[in-house]
């Protein structure tokens, strides 16, 4: 991989991590259009890195806030009830399944689970699911009233995110608007859940890059091109999600999903890519 691929693949992952559409789908999908090699499960994890550290810096004071309160509350009972040391044991129980999962099905993540046909199925499926989750869903809860239960349910969802083509945003914005969340507090319960679980897969990888257990598609420098690129955008990308879904439905991220599903899936039955 040259460092001019490397780039664009780093902007594509700063697009699509936090915006319903699929990171990983994208980061396969892509390649196969411009007739380039799959970068490979690593290469997404540690790219993942540059999103991950967007996330950090828009969040910055939630996080710490969040972090301050936890730990203080293990020693002092009276802040247990408050939001901050519950968010803080939430983002830990909704990590969990996706953690397990991971480790269970680690081989079919990295090899078998990155087929294109799953990938455009799961588009166009998990679209429908975004659709019927915005369309049904109350949208009456802000991030004020999130409970265990939620944070139960969203993990469940982000464990679904496993599979390339569902979208770690998506299915837990989803799951989120289901539970009664309106969209942007659905968004930011979402931006916030997915920090550790970026975190834990990009770090993992990059370990077994460096151990030199697993090949690495692009040199170092393609690399650090392309997790920076995807810090920029992904910033950008989390702004505009949070600012759209102020007076915005998701309809444009289903119908973008289920077109582009459509598109994969027509092409492999033609033989144009593989």
């Amino acid at each position: 991989m040259n460092a001019g691929q490397a780039a664009v693949l780093g902007v594509v992952q700063g697009l699509t991590e936090y915006l319903p559409i699929s990171s990983t789908a994208h980061l396969r999908i892509v390649p196969a259009f411009c007739g380039w090699e799959d970068p490979g499960a690593a290469f997404t994890a540690v790219v993942q890195l540059g999103t991950m550290a967007a996330v950090v810096l828009y969040f910055w004071r939630d996080l710490v806030r969040i972090a301050r309160v936890w730990f203080a509350s293990l020693r002092r009972p009276h802040l247990r009830s408050t939001l901050d040391a519950r968010m803080g044991w939430y983002v830990i129980v909704a990590t969990i399944p996706i953690g397990i999962f991971g480790i269970i099905f680690q081989d079919q993540i990295e090899d078998e689970a990155r087929g294109l046909a799953l990938m455009g199925t799961t588009l166009i499926v998990f679209g429908l699911v975004l659709l019927a989750a915005d369309r049904l869903g109350s949208k009456t809860r802000d991030v004020k009233s999130v409970g265990a239960r939620d944070a139960v349910g969203v993990g469940l969802a982000q464990a679904l995110a496993l599979i390339p083509g569902v979208s770690r945003s998506g299915a837990t914005i989803s799951a989120a608007m289901a539970l009664g969340l309106k969209r942007e507090a659905a968004a930011r319960f979402s931006f916030l859940l997915s920090v550790p679980a970026i975190v834990l897969s990009g770090l993992f990888e990059l370990v077994k890059i460096v151990r030199g257990d697993e090949t690495q598609a692009a040199g170092a420098g393609a690399l650090l091109l392309a997790t920076f690129l995807a810090f920029v955008v992904g910033y950008a990308s989390i702004a505009f999600l949070l600012r759209w879904l102020g007076s915005h439905s998701l309809t444009i991220f289903v119908v973008y999903r289920v077109v582009l599903g459509i598109l994969v899936l027509a092409l492999l039955g033609a033989g144009l890519i593989s």
